[in-house]
């Protein structure tokens, strides 16, 4: 019988864990069984239902296996080589809630995020895959943070509700060291910056505790414990957040009970207390470059203080909601901040305003990510969403410079078609570069030059369907302006007499423009139709008045008079006797004429 791989039966059941393989014939014999399961179990969960594995499938062409997890994960694993199962590629499903994240290595190219489970999962940014997932802590993950020894060692510091602080080392994968002493959840976890030799924990017992791991192996298969060098009662209420300065001289740490409490390093000696949010302060950061420490609060405001004396320099309004986190960047003159109503904003703190609103989020912001080599930040929050955010003030001023390079040219071409009559082409420019004074420039100059109206028809021929919507719209506003309708009405006539109006009914939008051009429309025909007939009343009333006619009978006398005038230039150049003549006509003429008015007067 031909032999074949097949899965063993139990491995799509839920309970199993690991991964196996079955060779079918006569014998059912297992080939491989994994060691350790790559599936993380959660501590809460107790329905079997939802553990381990749910399917499986083996792809085509020796291209391996791929599987799926109960929390929602895929799992692709490499063919079998040399007895081994090696998992290449992770894929999440659901990150459920993002409380915290962090660049990871030197190049920034990985991502370490705490999502609301006991584990920490690691995203190649270059493929947007789950690279590999740090399992040990007992509860949720609420915060961490990153470092790059001197050595170039990168560590992982993890802050969980099992009251315990984790040191993870990446290249191995494993917990090296592990901190046991708060009596509560560790809310916030702070690497040194400058000797990055100690790591400072904040905790829902109102603590702050400063741990030391010098000396600590990281080729040990257990974690190394390890030792609180400084201790100390910080605040009233919850701890939310702390930040070590760059020069690894203080620390700073925000509240639930409305202050941020700022502690020289390594002792933890009170320096100042700022004093003026309303709300719990969620966030706390040092300046790169001043001595200053920015917080964010539940008051919906973000504030920057004076490490000196303790006073707010400045206080910035926007966010509708909580500020969850607030981070400076570009060395110190802008800062980024999101919240609880799902917008991260970018401010600038030498003007005092916000130039930027992004929202891409459908629920709170609670983590954010800085790159400190990288042009870039990620953000993350209730909606299991992680955003990469790009400097791109850079590309858009090229962008931009492009454009109105082109507009320019764009212009000029404008400005030469106008100069040799090309009204079609020179209409087709003008709306590429949505000039709709210009455009009614060139249709009024089509109206006063007939002959170029033909011109206007092809150019309206070759427009599309979105020109054709802006151009009904630009004739929607000409309308409604007494000096402009005349131009409108042009305008319209030549579309609906050179375009179908089935194509007119096709553009997206037509029935509302159209509607807002009926109304001006109907009054434009009613004042003209007003003015005909007014015409008709003063001709009846000239006609009435005979004006009409006597402007008839002075046209006649005028004739008269000339053609009598013809006749005695004619008589002179006929001599003397042809004169005689005529002066006796006139006499006789003259005479008739007195008896006539003799008889009238009697």
């Amino acid at each position: 019988m031909e032999k074949a791989l097949v899965i063993h039966q139990q491995f799509i059941m839920s309970q199993l864990v690991n991964v196996a393989f079955y060779e079918y014939g006569t014998l059912n014999v297992c080939l491989y069984e994994q060691k350790s399961s790559d599936v993380t179990v959660t501590s809460e969960i107790d329905d079997e239902s939802k553990r381990g594995f749910t399917g499986a499938v083996i792809l085509p062409r020796d291209g391996g296996l791929v599987s799926v997890t109960a929390d929602q994960q895929f799992l692709f694993y490499s063919s079998i080589a040399d007895g081994q199962l090696v998992l290449t590629k992770r894929l999440v499903g659901d990150n459920e809630e993002i409380l915290d994240m962090k660049f990871l290595g030197e190049e920034e190219n990985f991502l370490a995020v705490a999502t609301n489970l006991e584990q920490v999962r690691v995203y190649d940014l270059a493929s947007k895959s789950c690279s590999y997932v740090l399992s040990g802590h007992a509860d949720i993950i609420l915060c961490l943070d990153t470092c790059i020894l001197s050595c170039g060692r990168v560590l992982i510091a993890t802050g969980s509700k099992d009251n315990t602080v984790r040191l993870w080392d990446s290249e191995s994968r494993k917990c090296v060291g592990i901190g046991k002493g708060h009596m509560g959840g560790i809310g916030a976890v702070a690497f040194s910056r400058k000797e990055k030799n100690f790591l400072v924990s904040g905790s829902s017992d109102r603590t702050i505790k400063v741990w030391s791991f010098d000396g600590i192996s990281y080729d040990v298969d257990q974690p190394t414990g390890l030792k609180a060098k400084a201790v100390v009662a910080a605040h009233d209420k919850d701890i939310n957040s702390l930040a070590v300065a760059p020069n690894d001289h203080f620390v700073c740490t925000g509240s639930q009970d409305r202050t941020a409490c700022v502690w020289r390093l390594p002792d933890l000696v009170s320096v100042v207390v700022l004093r003026g949010h309303k709300r719990g302060v969620w966030s706390v950061e040092f300046s790169p470059v001043d001595p200053c420490v920015i917080t964010g609060s539940g008051d919906a405001t973000i504030k920057i203080w004076s490490i000196a004396d303790g006073s707010c320099i400045r206080t910035f309004e926007g966010h509708t909601s909580s500020v969850l986190r607030a981070s400076f960047l570009t060395r110190g003159t802008q800062f980024v901040s999101c919240g609880a109503d799902g917008l991260v904003k970018l401010w600038t703190i030498k003007t005092n305003e916000c130039i930027a609103t992004y929202d891409q989020h459908e629920d709170k912001v609670w983590a954010l990510a800085i790159g400190k080599k990288t042009e870039m930040f990620a953000t993350g929050g209730g909606d299991a969403v992680v955003n990469l955010w790009y400097d791109s003030t850079a590309a858009d001023k090229e962008e931009a410079f492009r454009e109105e390079e082109e507009r320019v040219l764009k212009g000029q071409t404008l400005e030469n078609a106008v100069q040799d009559g090309d009204f079609s082409k020179a209409i087709q420019i003008a709306f590429d570069l949505n000039r709709p004074r210009k455009l009614f420039q060139l249709f009024s100059e089509i109206c006063r030059k007939k002959d170029d109206r033909h011109q206007m028809e092809k150019a309206l021929c070759d427009l599309g369907q979105e020109q054709l919507r802006l151009l009904f719209e630009y004739a929607r506003e000409w309308n409604t302006k007494p000096k402009m309708c005349h131009i409108a009405q042009l305008v319209l006539f030549q579309v609906f007499s050179s375009i179908s109006p089935s194509v007119i009914l096709e553009i997206k939008g037509i029935g509302e423009v159209l509607e807002g051009l009926i109304p001006y429309t109907q009054r434009h025909f009613s004042r003209i139709d007003r003015v005909v007939r007014s015409t008709y009343l003063v001709d009846y009333s000239l006609a009435g008045m005979g004006v009409v006619e006597a402007d008839v009978n002075d046209a006649k006398e005028d004739r008269k008079g000339s053609r009598e005038e013809e006749e005695q230039d004619h008589a002179q150049n006929n001599g003397e006797a042809l004169e005689d003549t005529t002066r006796t006509k006139k006499r006789k003429s003259s005479k008739t004429g007195k008896t006539k008015s003799k008889k009238l007067k009697g």
